[in-house]
């Protein structure tokens, strides 16, 4: 069991008949290489897995006291 594969390919053999695969989420027929290894589609995966938010964004200047021992002059 050492070198045998853990999956199916998805390209198998060129001249085979592919079979359908279709989105686990809206059931559309997938045809993209990576959106059927995932099976999910762009738009169905863009759904579940948002972007992160840019916290750069956010960030902004605060007025803040000197610490006391800290001399600003220099």
């Amino acid at each position: 069991m050492g070198d045998e594969p853990l999956a199916i390919p998805i390209d198998s053999a060129p001249g085979a008949a592919a079979r359908p695969v279709r989105c686990r989420l809206c059931g559309r027929p997938l045809t993209g290489a990576d959106s059927r290894r995932t099976g999910l589609g762009p738009t169905c995966d863009a759904k579940l897995h948002p972007p992160a938010p840019d916290i750069r964004t956010r960030r902004h200047e605060v007025e803040q006291d000197t610490l006391p021992g800290i001399d600003r002059t220099s």
